[in-house]
Order: structure tokens, then C-alpha cells, then sequence
């Protein structure tokens, strides 16, 4: 019985294995199991039927010939090549060799050297190249598992590194907010600093120029109310006495007490004005509790408004102006130094209320004085809550050349003895430093002027 059959499973089972490792398994499990049944059907018959042994031979030889030369006709199973280039020329020589023992013996017998030399050659030829396929294929498997573990150790190592890079994030964002956090305790430690600051400045401004007070308000005192009894002597003196003396000198007399009425008059206007600048400057330093309280923003600004206006109805009856109010309803309380923001909010009110009578004094009756106040919640660029208090009139505005010295302390547009020049640098003082917040102006002269007043809300407390 010839060995094909055999040979033929064995080839079969190394293109199964090579088409497991290809993962072609699937696709050709069916045909190689019909080649095993070939193959099994061939061995019983060979056995069985021994008058079929020449037929059984050729097609032993054929069927391991076909199993062989497969690789070169069919792509999926070009890994075998190699094994097939091996076997080959054996199977070749085999069948060579037993077709012609079966059917020519005469010719076999005279070249039996030569055809027995083939098939061991083919034999060697097959056994060596088979070797060397595997190697080649134990090579091929261990680069393949190398390449298996380095692709595992990459796919590792990628899910290592989105671990770290999501871990880096999550730190980072942790970082991030603790950054956000610092910056904020220091802004707020900073708002803290500059209100301490501010109060122990109004405190010690406080104490000095009370002491300035007491030393200059009396010889102060003494200068008005003397340049205003030495004008009603003059007055007296003039009324009484020159007409009592001689035509000659009585021209001269005259106009000596006239000069020296008009320089008393200077001096008690100029005595008053710096009367005002001391009675100015105690209001400025005046000191406070300095401490916050939930302040209802609405009823200060208009409890405010209405003294500012009542005050100078008081000094001037025939002042009148229109008053304009939008409360924001659902502002709250918000902490704040009530004291210092109704002085604030009052020297507002009172230069708005000037500038519209100077104007209604200049066009007449054709207009209206107007002062508008509002307040509303608005949000910061930097999105910060802020309570913005508003107080703005159609007067005669403010010039843009003095627009940066508004704040100046001493500074003022108003005429000699309106004014102290305190008023808005006492205010700017006390919304930027005691508050931490923002005093804007906007403003076009001899139309309006619009002062913007924005406090950062800490606590806020519904009403």
C-alpha cells in the first residue's frame, strides 16, 4: 500500500495550521475535512480491493499531487509554498517510480538504480526543506508573538497614557480652581486692606483736623465777624461823620472809607470761603464706625434726594426741580457704611441740583430741570455682582478739559465761595476705597451729567 494517502493528510494538517494562524480557518475547515475523507476513502480501498492496487497507486499519487501543488493555484494558502516546493519533486518521482514497476517491470528492472536514486533524492530534497520551512516557521511564530506582545505592551501603554492624561486634567482643572480660589481670597484680602487702610486714614485725617479746627476756626471767627462790624462802623462813620467835615477834606474822606468798606468786604468774603474749606475738610475726615451693615440701597438714595433738595429749597425758595427715581424692587439689602454712602450720594445730589438751577437761571422759564436717580443689579466684566446707583441731571455738564481733576481734592467748578472742592474726592475716596468699587463720570457739556456709583455685592439679604 503506498504512502500518499498518509503524506496527503499530513500536508493538509500543515495548511490547516498555517490558515488558523492567517485566521482562514473558518472559510476552508470544509474542504480540508472532504480532503481527509479523499484521503481515508483512497486507504480503504487500496486495502479492500487488492485486483484495484495499479488504479489505487495512480490515483494515491494524483491526489497527493493535487494536495501539494494547491499553494500556487490558491491565494490563501500561499504560506504553504514552501512546504509544497518541498514536496514536489517526490511526489512526482513517486509516481514515476510505481507507474512504471506496475507497468513497465522490464523497463524499471534495467534503470532500477537510477529511479530508486530519484526518490531518495526527492526524499532528502523534501526532509531538508521541510526543516528549514520549520524553522523558518518557528522564526515566523516567534516574531509574530513578539509582534503580538509589543502591540499589547503599545495598546498598555496607550491606556496607561489616557489614565495619565485624564489624571493630568482632573489635577490640572483641582490647580486651576485653587488658583481661581487664591486669586479671589487675595482680591478680597486686597478690598479688605484698602478699606482698613481708608478708615484709618479718615481716623487720623479726623483727629488732625479737628485740631486744625479748634486752632483756626476761632481767629477765623474773629476775622468775619470783625471785618463785618468794622463795615457797619464805616457805614456809621460815613452816615454821621463826613458830613461833618469841611468841603475840602470830605471828597477824600470819602472815598478812603469807601476803599477800605470794599477791602473789608473782600476779607470777610474770603474769611467765609476758608471758613468753608475748614467746616469742608472736617466733613471729609470725619470718622465712622467704618464697619459694613446690610444697607437698603433704595431707601438711602431717596431719603437722600429729598434732604438734598429740601435743603436748598430751604435756602432759596424760588429753586424747583423735577425729581426722577427707577428702584431696582428686588436690590436687597447689600453690606455697605451707610454714613459714608449718604455723604456720598448727598454730594451728588447737591451739585446735580446746582448745575440744573444755574441752567434754569441762564435759559429760563423754556426748561425744566430734571434729576434722575435709579438702581439696578449689573454684572462686572469680569463677572462680578455689583449693585450701580446712577445719579444724573441735564444741567450744564461738566468740561472736558477739567474732566480728569474732578477728583482732586480742592478742585471745583464752581465760583469762589460755592464751593469747597472736597466733595467729589471725599466721594471718590469713599466708593473706591472704602467700598472697592467704581464712582464713573459721563457727561457732555451744557447737556448732562451722569455719575456712575458700582459697589461689589458680598452678602446680600432680601428685604
Amino acid at each position: 500500500m503506498s504512502l500518499e494517502p498518509f503524506l496527503a493528510v499530513f500536508v493538509i494538517t500543515q495548511y490547516r495550521r498555517h490558515l488558523k494562524m492567517d485566521g482562514l480557518l473558518t472559510k476552508w475547515n470544509k474542504y480540508l475535512n472532504i480532503g481527509y475523507y479523499i484521503a481515508i476513502a483512497i486507504f480503504i480501498f487500496g486495502v479492500s480491493f487488492d485486483h484495484g492496487e495499479k488504479l489505487t497507486t495512480v490515483i494515491s499519487h494524483l491526489f497527493f499531487l493535487g494536495v501539494v501543488v494547491c499553494p500556487y493555484y490558491i491565494e490563501d494558502l500561499r504560506s504553504g509554498k514552501q512546504l509544497a516546493f518541498a514536496l514536489i519533486p517526490y511526489a512526482i518521482a513517486g509516481l514515476i517510480q510505481d507507474v512504471l514497476e506496475k507497468w513497465f517491470p522490464t523497463f524499471y528492472d534495467n534503470h532500477d538504480n537510477m529511479i530508486q536514486s530519484l526518490v531518495v533524492f526527492s526524499l532528502i530534497w523534501a526532509f531538508s526543506l521541510w526543516l528549514i520551512s520549520r524553522k523558518q516557521t518557528k522564526a515566523l511564530e516567534n516574531e509574530r508573538k513578539q509582534r503580538f506582545a509589543e502591540q499589547e505592551q503599545n495598546r498598555m501603554m496607550a491606556a496607561m497614557k489616557v489614565n495619565l492624561e485624564s489624571e493630568v486634567r482632573e489635577r490640572t482643572a483641582e490647580l486651576t480652581k485653587q488658583t481661581e480660589e487664591l486669586q479671589l481670597a487675595l482680591s478680597e484680602l486686597k478690598s479688605t486692606q484698602a478699606q482698613l487702610i481708608q478708615s484709618e486714614k479718615m481716623a487720623s485725617l479726623g483727629e488732625l483736623t479737628a485740631g486744625i479746627a479748634h486752632e483756626i476756626q476761632n481767629p477765623l471767627n474773629f476775622v468775619n465777624n470783625f471785618s463785618e462790624v468794622s463795615i457797619e462802623l464805616l457805614e456809621e462813620l460815613k452816615d454821621e461823620v463826613l458830613d461833618k467835615l469841611p468841603d475840602d477834606v470830605k471828597e477824600d474822606a470819602g472815598d478812603i472809607i469807601s476803599d477800605i468798606t470794599q477791602n473789608l468786604s473782600k476779607i470777610n468774603q474770603h474769611g467765609k470761603r476758608a471758613d468753608a474749606i475748614v467746616k469742608g475738610m472736617l466733613q471729609h475726615s470725619r470718622a465712622t464706625t467704618g464697619k459694613k451693615e446690610p444697607t437698603d440701597i433704595n431707601a438711602l438714595a431717596d431719603e437722600y434726594l429729598r434732604l438734598s433738595y429740601h435743603g436748598l429749597r430751604a435756602k432759596d425758595k424760588s429753586f424747583n426741580a423735577g425729581m426722577k427715581t427707577s428702584f431696582d424692587p428686588d436690590l436687597g439689602k447689600v453690606e455697605a457704611i451707610p454714613q459714608d454712602l449718604g455723604r456720598v450720594l448727598l454730594n451728588l445730589f447737591n451739585n446735580s441740583f446746582y448745575s440744573v438751577s444755574e441752567k434754569k437761571r441762564t435759559l429760563g422759564d423754556g426748561y425744566e430741570p430734571t434729576v434722575t436717580v435709579n438702581t439696578q443689579k449689573v454684572r462686572s466684566p469680569s463677572g462680578v455682582n455689583m449693585v450701580q446707583i446712577t445719579v444724573e441731571d441735564n444741567g450744564t455738564g461738566i468740561p472736558q478739559k477739567v474732566l480728569d481733576k474732578i477728583y482732586q481734592p480742592f478742585f471745583t467748578t464752581k465760583p469762589t465761595g460755592q464751593g469747597t472742592g472736597l466733595g467729589l474726592s471725599m466721594s471718590y475716596d469713599i466708593i473706591t476705597k472704602g467700598h472697592g468699587g467704581e464712582l464713573k463720570v459721563e457727561t457732555a457739556e451744557g447737556e448732562f451729567a451722569r455719575f456712575v456709583i458700582c459697589i461689589p455685592v458680598g452678602n446680600v439679604t432680601q428685604s
